[in-house]
């Protein structure tokens, strides 16, 4: 089977007459019982499976093209063809099928194109046998010769009649001197007729015709006669724009004259189809197949001859690089690669590889790393769309280069930064570019396409450069909107909100929206990397300052994010949001939402559902302890008071497991393997002080150690029972938008320490009844349980139980949550 002669490719013609590839195999000629006859077979290469079983009809016009093509109907719509890799292969084929039908293997088409039912018609009529003897190519002809052209369309065999006798009579020219006469002469209705002749026979769907008219002595003036169109009061001026206006650049000089004139014709080629012809209707669409298999067959030789001439490759590729290139012509070679990569599309898939192959070795990327830094919109955007061709042809080609890179140049200047860089600096307010270059860099990150070798994983070394030298500057736009000091001006301004307020700049929201695509994408796929990085980053806090946004998108951005972490069901993570409380900026928004039953709140309401349907009991008990005061009120939805029922069914199954163990054994219960569990917090808490310990910090404890916690936790607690008396004659009243809000600061104890695991604070902001209400005074009702060091209290049954009854009378009444 390594036979390259018999090596094909199967295409097939599909509804949009673009030729679909159906799979590279090896080709051969066998009696077949089943079909009783001679017939083609083509078995795949991959898997010896059969790719095309045809029998070789005695019928059936097969048509030979460009040497190393064979096309033929199978049945109407439903054309054909095997593309060879090499010519002897084809010849050998052929051979073959003109044998079965006794022709001469020198024959272009075995057969003339003949339906079934006109079949019997031509029996009958014998005298429709001959050719059609076309009139005499003179002007006052021309009328007859149109009304011709236009009545054999809707007949197969006619037109192929037609179609012999236009080639055998060298017509064509004779119609195209006419109407240099005619337009000489001014003669519109001669000149309107000629339009009609031509454009009949390009729908004569006759490769052999397309090769005389778009020859390049042919080719104006078929463009010519298509400019009259009767329909229109003045003619086109299509000539004039394939002359004057399209301007053929030349980056580097073509020597190959074959070459020149090939673009050439496939250009003006391309224009006929696509500007001068009218969309062809339905029952039209079939006349032009050929034609957009001219267009396409032409391109895949293009690229091949380009693609050999290595000397041209890598002159274009030391003008693109070299400083000295002024912009105007390094704009154009960028061009030129861009519409190369688009050519190269057309290629045979083991083409294809040898094509990025080459542009790899000519060292494609590093140029393109040059190219998308430079100012220049338009070489950049055409860098974009290169870089995107690479990139779906072989990300790992991509990530390998890049890899290698990062031990050579510094982080900034990396390939893959530049790509983030550009994502961040995207000026079009849509970020048309941005979407474009985040597609590109999830295929990069995503583990699904990553190999797994023998020696090396590519996934773990990719993922571990990626999150060492580019995930800071991914998240950089994201913690920069979302920084402690942006907070605290919003709070000097005097905003009611106590959280940050993010950035109101319609472009902002949507690049950070982007980002956390990127990052919840992560969060599917990077498992420990990207978990590390939340926890070292205090990340997810960082994005719940996003419920804030006016733009409601990216609060549901923000919470998608929160969402596919607790989809995961990790405890690690449920530890982290629990000590950091933060679920605050969740429930926040869903008060703030009001009685408003849109997204926003339905997506809260699902997170909550899928914790209690999926029986999450670490957050369960935090939600119902921390928050049940203020959501009991939401009754549209059983989603709370299930929480609620499943918290006190697991308490009271823990208070039967507790009294069934013996006392001395008590202070211990309810933990996890003490080894895991300690063995975890320290991975993580000492990760934290060594890289990033402040993040997690809210900013007025960063300067106190942790061994200040005791006493400062006796003084808090002092402090608070002093006002204990006073907070229950001073109720706290609603805030301004008519809801009791949760302060978003967490005591840095429970936030970072594993002193206290289960200290938590709920707090009421107070307006107090001033003229201007812009100081807002927050009441602590907070409760906190020392547990001895290095063991962990249950989460049930603590023994200042009956401290938070009374406690609980003094939080504030819950917010209706409909409207009354």
């Amino acid at each position: 089977m390594s036979d390259t002669r018999r090596r094909v490719k199967v295409y097939t013609l599909n509804e949009d007459r673009q030729w679909d590839d159906r799979g590279t195999g090896h080709v051969s000629s066998t009696y077949v019982e089943r079909l009783k006859g001679m017939s083609l077979l083509v078995r795949a290469e991959s898997d010896g499976s059969l790719l095309l079983e045809s029998k070789i009809n005695p019928n059936t016009a097969y048509q030979k093209q460009q040497d190393t093509l064979i096309v033929w109907s199978e049945a109407e719509n439903y054309d054909l063809a095997l593309s060879f890799q090499e010519k002897a292969g084809c010849d050998e084929i052929w051979e073959k099928i003109c044998q079965v039908q006794g022709k001469d293997p020198s024959v272009e088409v075995t057969q003339d194109l003949i339906d079934e039912s006109e079949e019997e018609r031509f029996e009958e009529m014998p005298e429709t046998s001959h050719l059609i003897d076309l009139p005499t190519c003179e002007l006052n002809k021309l009328e007859e010769i149109a009304d011709l052209v236009t009545s054999v369309l809707s007949s197969p065999i006619r037109r192929e009649k037609l179609a012999l006798a236009l080639e055998n009579e060298g017509y064509i020219k004779k119609l195209l001197q006419l109407f240099q006469v005619c337009e000489n002469l001014e003669n519109t209705e001669g000149l309107h007729h000629l339009y009609e002749i031509i454009r009949g026979i390009l729908f004569l769907n006759k490769a052999t015709l397309f090769e005389v008219m778009f020859s390049d002595e042919c080719i104006m003036d078929v463009v010519g006669c298509l400019e009259y169109d009767p329909a229109l009061a003045q003619p086109k001026r299509h000539r004039e724009f394939l002359t004057k206006t399209a301007k053929f650049k030349e980056v580097i000089p073509i020597t190959d004259s074959e070459l020149r004139q090939k673009i050439h014709q496939t250009y003006r080629v391309q224009y006929i189809q696509d500007i001068i012809l009218p969309t062809p209707s339905v029952f039209e669409e079939n006349f032009l197949s050929t034609l957009t298999s001219f267009i396409f067959f032409n391109k895949v030789e293009i690229v091949s001859m380009l693609q050999e001439d290595e000397k041209f490759l890598s002159e274009v590729f030391a003008q693109l690089t070299d400083e000295a290139t002024d912009d105007d012509k390094r704009r154009e070679l960028v061009n030129f690669f861009k519409e190369f990569c688009a050519f190269s599309q057309t290629l045979q898939p083991q083409n294809r590889d040898a094509f990025f192959k080459t542009l790899a070795k000519l060292g494609i990327l590093p140029a393109l790393e040059i190219v998308m830094g430079m100012d220049d919109l338009q070489v950049r955007s055409a860098a974009t769309d290169i870089f995107s061709y690479l990139v779906e042809f072989s990300p790992s080609m991509v990530r390998e280069f890049v890899m290698q890179e990062a031990q050579q140049s510094d982080d900034d200047i990396l390939l893959i930064n530049v790509v983030i860089e550009q994502m961040i600096c995207d000026t079009d307010p849509e970020l048309g570019g941005a979407v474009q270059l985040m597609g590109l860099l999830r295929t990069l990150i995503d583990p699904e396409n990553m190999l797994a070798t023998a020696n090396k994983t590519e996934k773990s070394e990719f993922l571990n450069f990626f999150y060492n030298h580019c995930m800071h500057v991914l998240t950089a736009p994201l913690l920069a909107n979302t920084s402690e000091d942006k907070c605290e001006k919003d709070e000097i301004v005097g905003s009611n909100k106590s959280n940050t307020i993010c950035p109101d700049n319609y472009q902002t929201a949507q690049l950070l929206a982007l980002i956390l695509e990127l990052l919840t994408f992560c969060v599917e796929h990077h498992t420990y990397h990207i978990k590390n990085y939340i926890m070292n980053k205090d990340l997810l806090r960082r994005v719940l300052v996003l419920m804030n946004s006016k733009h409601t998108f990216l609060a549901l951005c923000a919470l998608r994010f929160m969402r596919r972490i607790i989809g995961l069901k990790d405890e690690f993570y449920n530890r982290y949001i629990t000590k950091g409380n933060l679920f605050e900026p969740v429930i926040n928004a869903l008060l703030d939402n009001g009685t408003r039953y849109n997204l926003l709140n339905s997506a809260v309401i699902e997170l909550f559902e899928f914790i209690r349907v999926e029986d999450i009991k670490s957050l369960t008990a935090h939600i119902v302890e921390n928050f049940y005061k203020a959501l009991e009120s939401i009754e549209y939805v059983q989603t709370f008071k299930g929480l609620k029922t499943k918290y006190e069914q697991e308490k009271d199954r823990q208070n039967q497991k507790l009294n069934s163990v013996p006392s001395i054994l008590r202070s211990n219960r309810f933990r996890r393997d003490a080894r895991a569990l300690e063995e975890d917090e320290e991975m993580w808490f000492n990760e934290d002080e060594e890289e990033e310990g402040e993040a997690v910090v809210p900013p007025g404890e960063k300067s106190k150690p942790e061994d200040d916690f005791p006493d400062s936790y006796e003084k808090f607690m002092e402090t608070k029972k002093a006002k204990e008396s006073e907070d229950k004659e001073n109720l706290p009243k609603r805030s301004s938008s008519g809801g009791f809000k949760f302060t978003f600061s967490h005591s840095a104890s429970a936030a970072n320490g594993a002193n206290s695991t289960n200290s938590k604070s709920v707090a009421a902001q107070t307006t107090p009844a001033s003229s201007n209400g812009s100081s807002s005074k927050n009441t602590n009702l907070t409760t906190s349980v020392t547990a001895t060091k290095g063991s962990l209290v249950g989460l049930v049954d603590y023994p200042d139980d009956e401290e938070e009854e009374e406690e609980e009378e003094t939080s504030p009444r819950k917010r209706p949550r409909l409207g009354s």
